[in-house]
């Protein structure tokens, strides 16, 4: 159950997937000035170096962040090329890509003075790593179980929440307790935003996820897919990378399909982007 460590897969296609939706939601929820709690359930360590063991062993990266900031003088598209621009402000040599910023750098990012940020990792092997980084005071670490720290925390003192659940879904139970989790979390606050994540594997394990999902009695859940390639071939593990937001900001489907026509084209002709609606309003 702990064996699991996202620093083997750190700036991978997942990981621009993932946190370039967190960026765009966290933007609109900033236009506001009022507090936003933010959760993030699963943490990791926050800036992982490209360099270290971990990394190195898959190189991941190199089929996600690389292709994207090599290209990064030639983006035009306005979210991607903002996005691109704060991974290379953790970068101690500009002109180089040696460091990912994981989730709690994202979050922590954008943090007020009146917001709040919990960021929960179980791992113990992680914690020492989320302990070295440089964050707010408003951000608390809380090293156990993020699912169970949700359902702690909600309803939140703030007016706004902003969730973001993102599993290794190493166990297939995972699945089942994601969504449960969601959709206990939504009965006690329905304006929440909350994003999960989830990998497209052969086993389409993902479907327990979605399936439970649709028929809970959530409302306004869009989902997006991108894919590194087609599923089936002699290549196994994850073939695309699964986002579910639920209560979008408006402006969120746009954004991201304009961001992800120049995505899909650097990572490859396999490449491609999916989004539509899972649950309407």
């Amino acid at each position: 159950m702990l064996s699991y460590q996202h620093a083997y897969h750190a700036g991978n296609f997942a990981d621009v997937h993932k946190h370039l939706t967190l960026y765009a939601v966290q933007d609109h929820l900033l236009r506001k000035k009022s507090a936003v709690t933010y959760i993030d359930t699963h943490a990791g360590r926050g800036l992982y170096p490209l360099a270290a063991k971990e990394a190195l062993k898959l190189q991941e990266h190199r089929e996600g962040i690389d292709p994207l900031w090599q290209a990064r003088a030639q983006v035009s598209d306005p979210l991607l090329a903002e996005w691109l621009s704060h991974v290379a402000s953790v970068q101690p040599d500009a002109a180089r890509l040696s460091h990912y910023p994981g989730s709690p750098w994202w979050l922590a990012r954008g943090l007020r003075e009146q917001d709040a940020l919990r960021l929960c990792e179980l791992h113990p092997g992680e914690h020492a790593e989320l302990d070295t980084q440089a964050l707010p005071e408003a951000a608390v670490r809380v090293y156990g179980d993020g699912l169970e720290e949700l359902e702690r925390r909600v309803p939140v003192k703030t007016p706004r929440l902003c969730v973001l659940i993102d599993p290794s879904f190493e166990l297939k139970t995972e699945y089942q307790a994601v969504a449960d989790s969601v959709v206990q979390a939504m009965e006690k606050a329905r304006h929440a935003v909350i994003m999960i994540w989830y990998p497209l594997l052969p086993s389409g394990a993902h479907h327990t996820l979605l399936e439970t999902l649709k028929g809970s009695g959530v409302r306004k859940i869009w989902q997006s897919e991108l894919f590194l390639r087609e599923p089936g071939g002699e290549r196994h593990g994850m073939y695309a990378s699964g986002m579910l937001v639920v209560n979008p900001p408006w402006g969120l489907d746009e954004r991201m399909r304009s961001a992800m026509r120049e995505i899909t084209a650097l990572l490859g002709n396999e490449s491609r982007f999916d989004a539509r609606w899972l649950v309407e309003e």
